[in-house]
Order: C-alpha cells, then sequence, then structure tokens
C-alpha cells in the first residue's frame, strides 16, 4: 500500500528517539532532517514539507517537550498532530441539498485516473445512505466511457442516464436534470469526460456545464500513482473552475503516496474519499487523523472495525461465536471466515490497518500469507461436505485424497489439520475470551 516505505522510514526515526532518555536540541534537529528526507522521497510537495518540518521544529524543541518523561514520544505526539493538519484535521463531508432538493455533483479529471469507476463507487455509497442517486454519461469522446458506466450503474443497482455520443455534455447535463426531478432522484452524478491533459477545450465544456445547470459540488478525482503531477493537476482545476473537493484513486497500489499529503495544503480543497481497489465497494471516507496513524504504523483499528461491521453478517459471526465458546467449529466455518477476510480486503488490507504491522509486513510476507491462505482454501475444497463437517473422518487415505485434490504435499494437509486440532482445544480452554462481542439487535463489533 501507499506510504509503506514512508512508514518504515520514520519508524526508524522514532526509533532513535524513543531510545534517549532525554533529547538535545540537535537530537530533533537530526531527527527531523530524516523526517524531511523520508517525506520527500514519498513525493510529498518542497514547500509542503519545508513548512511541515518547520511547524515541527517549533513545537518539538519546546521546554515542555524537552524537559519531559517521555520527550521522544513527544515528538511523536507532534509530528502526528502536525501531519493530521497537513491533511486538514477534520473529515469533510460531501455537501449535500436540504430535504428533497437534488444536489448536482459534477466529476472531473484527467484520462485514467479512474473517474468513472469512481464516479459509480460514489453513487453506491450515497445509495446505501438512503439518496436516489442518477448517474450521467457526459463522456462522449472515450469510446466505451458509456457502457463502462452503465456497467458499473447495473452493479451497484443504480440508474444511468445516457443521450449517446451525438450530445453537447452541457445539454445532456440539463436533460438528466429534468429526467430527475420527473423520476424523484435527489442526486445526480455527472460523469464528465477526462483527457490525456489538461487543456482549454476540457476547461470550457466544463465551465459550460456549470452554465448550464446549477451544479452544487465539483469533485476532482486524481490518480495518487501520478505523485506531484496529481497536486499540479488539482491545483489547475481549481483555478479554471473551482473544485470543492478531490477523491484520490489507486492509494492502495505501489504509490508513494505524496500526493494525499500535499493537496488541502496546496489547493486548500479538502480530500473527501481514497480508492483502495478496484471492486465498487472499496471507496474510503477519508479520515485525516486515521491516514496519520496509518502513516506512523499505529494502524487504523477504526476503519477495520468498520469494514468489518459492514461486510460481515451478524448472524452468521453470531452462529460462529457460539460455535467458537464450545470448540464445535467445523472446516466449512473455516471456509466461511476466509470469505468474510476476502471480503474486508484480504490478509494484507486487515493487517495493515493493525498497529505495528503495516511496515513489518514486507511484500514478500505479504505474498506467502495470501498463498497459504489460497493453499488452505483449495484443501478444504478438496473434502467432502462431510469430512468439513466432521475433521475426525479425515484418515490417512483421505489426507492423500485432499493433498491430491489440492496439489500439494500431505505434510501440508496434515499441518493444517494440526493446527486445526490445536485451534479447537485452545478454544475449548478458553470459553469466554469471545463474549460480550455482540451489542444489542445483533450488532457485530469486532473482537478486540
Amino acid at each position: 500500500m501507499a506510504f509503506d516505505s514512508l512508514t518504515e522510514k520514520l519508524q526508524n526515526v522514532f526509533k532513535n528517539l524513543r531510545g534517549k532518555g532525554r533529547l538535545t536540541e540537535d537530537d530533533v534537529k537530526t531527527a527531523l532532517k530524516e523526517v524531511k528526507m523520508a517525506l520527500l522521497e514519498a513525493d510529498v510537495n518542497f514547500k509542503v514539507v519545508k513548512s511541515f518540518v518547520k511547524d515541527v521544529q517549533e513545537r518539538a524543541i519546546g521546554q515542555d517537550v524537552m524537559n519531559g518523561l517521555n520527550p521522544g514520544q513527544m515528538v511523536i505526539k507532534i509530528v502526528n498532530e502536525e501531519l493530521v493538519k497537513l491533511m486538514g484535521s477534520e473529515t469533510t463531508e460531501i455537501a449535500l441539498q436540504p430535504g428533497k432538493a437534488i444536489t448536482v455533483i459534477m466529476m472531473a479529471g484527467l484520462q485514467g485516473a479512474g473517474k468513472t469507476t469512481t464516479t459509480a463507487k460514489l453513487a453506491g455509497k450515497f445509495k446505501l445512505k438512503g439518496k436516489k442517486p442518477l448517474l450521467v454519461a457526459c463522456d462522449v469522446y472515450r469510446p466505451a466511457a458509456i457502457k463502462q458506466l452503465q456497467i458499473n450503474g447495473e452493479k451497484q443497482g443504480v440508474e444511468v442516464f445516457s443521450m449517446g455520443e451525438n450530445h453537447r455534455p452541457a445539454d445532456i447535463a440539463k436533460a438528466a436534470l429534468e429526467h430527475a426531478v420527473k423520476n424523484n432522484n435527489n442526486l445526480v452524478i455527472l460523469d464528465t469526460a477526462g483527457r490525456l491533459h489538461i487543456d482549454e477545450d476540457m476547461m470550457r465544456e466544463l465551465q459550460e456545464i456549470k452554465e448550464t445547470v446549477e451544479v452544487h459540488q465539483t469533485i476532482l478525482v486524481v490518480d495518487a500513482m501520478t505523485g506531484q503531477d496529481a497536486v499540479n493537476v488539482a491545483s489547475t482545476f481549481n483555478d479554471k473552475i473551482g473544485i470543492d473537493g478531490v477523491i484520490v484513486t489507486k492509494l492502495d497500489g505501489d504509490t508513494r503516496g505524496g500526493a494525499a499529503l500535499s493537496i488541502k495544503a496546496v489547493t486548500g480543497r479538502p480530500i473527501l474519499y481514497v480508492g483502495m481497489g478496484e471492486k465498487l465497494s472499496d471507496l474510503e471516507q477519508f479520515y485525516p487523523d486515521r491516514m496519520a496513524s496509518r502513516i506512523l504504523g499505529m494502524g487504523d483499528v477504526l476503519t477495520l472495525i468498520e469494514k468489518a461491521g459492514q461486510e460481515m453478517d451478524a448472524e452468521k459471526a453470531r452462529e460462529m461465536t457460539q460455535k467458537l465458546k464450545k470448540a464445535q467449529f467445523d472446516f466449512e466455518d473455516f471456509l466461511e471466515s476466509m470469505k468474510q477476510m476476502k471480503k474486508m480486503g484480504g490478509l494484507t488490507s486487515i493487517l495493515g490497518m493493525m498497529p505495528g504491522m503495516g511496515a513489518q509486513l514486507s511484500d514478500s510476507d505479504a505474498e506467502n500469507g495470501e498463498k497459504k491462505m489460497a493453499q488452505m482454501e483449495a484443501m478444504i475444497y478438496s473434502m467432502t461436505v462431510e469430512e468439513r463437517r466432521n475433521p475426525s473422518l479425515l484418515n490417512p487415505s483421505r489426507k492423500h485424497r485432499i493433498a491430491r485434490g489440492a496439489g500439494v504435499d500431505i505434510s501440508e494437509v496434515n499441518r493444517m489439520v494440526k493446527q486445526f486440532e490445536q485451534s479447537r482445544k485452545m478454544m475449548k480452554q478458553l470459553p469466554g475470551m469471545l463474549g460480550g462481542k455482540f451489542g444489542k439487535k445483533g450488532k457485530f463489533k469486532f473482537p478486540f
């Protein structure tokens, strides 16, 4: 994920600070030089880095910090607070019109930033909140853009308005708004055309849409993979047409992530959401404090809890808890738990949100972990239903058959069965371990 390299470098800096009983001014300055280099390598805007380090240094060399009991921890606390401030301090919601009034959102961005997919993701988010969105295909230039929006709209269960490729985008937007009034849509999201680079024609077209219909929110979609270019794009769009917020895509990829740390400081406009995967559900609200925690290796347990609440079936989770308490769970339950984990983004995503785990998890560790899970899944699928429900049936000949079916050595099957039995024994010894993890009305609470 983005920031992995930055997290690792910052943790090394803070490890050295924690190791000192008292801090001198030189200790702080030396540490902040390393922080500065780490931020620059993460592709954070130079002016932003300069201002950030200056603010941290002014606070960190104060008497309260230098003479405190844990000066290293105080410096880390200051860095955390300044990171949050840098990214916007507060979570910003997309401003909607009150009551039944229609809110018009115009999506803008360069080609390849993931704008059309993000538009559909956003519609899905608002549908879950009780809105009735209408997606509008205003990209009349890119081949298959309209079709892509229609397919994604269908997956989200959201209506798509299209007039084909032979109308002006401003006229399409106007007709879509009339359609929304007649059909009780209270949210209209315009998917406009992107370009390979910023040009006057594109800006003029967006301005024309804003002059034809009242646009309440203009949201820019930028690709985190483009680094500082994303910040430059955001700045230009803001100057030319005015934007209300930014969605950063591909933040789950192998990117340095500097754009997410620079956009608010450079443009004054907040990051609203971040794209964390290719699935239509992989759009997360942007919380500056949670992102700062991830960057500093403190994890993001709150987002993990929310994901669990959204993705996990409360009834199935309750049944699983009862089985775990009585040590009655079987391989079918094991399979179900792996499915739930996949819904939450997989092992790598989950561990990345655990405090201290993100930076420690190397690419090879993550790959091996995912490979092991896939291997275990293959072994369980190679069992009969009876074997899954009653693991005591697994004699040597059955294990050999399972190994052949999964394409693994018999030792792998033996190891998995042994680990499974040990888990059941452990649960028997800890009957109250999962007690009280479900709230009223069966609402799921994550067990930590």
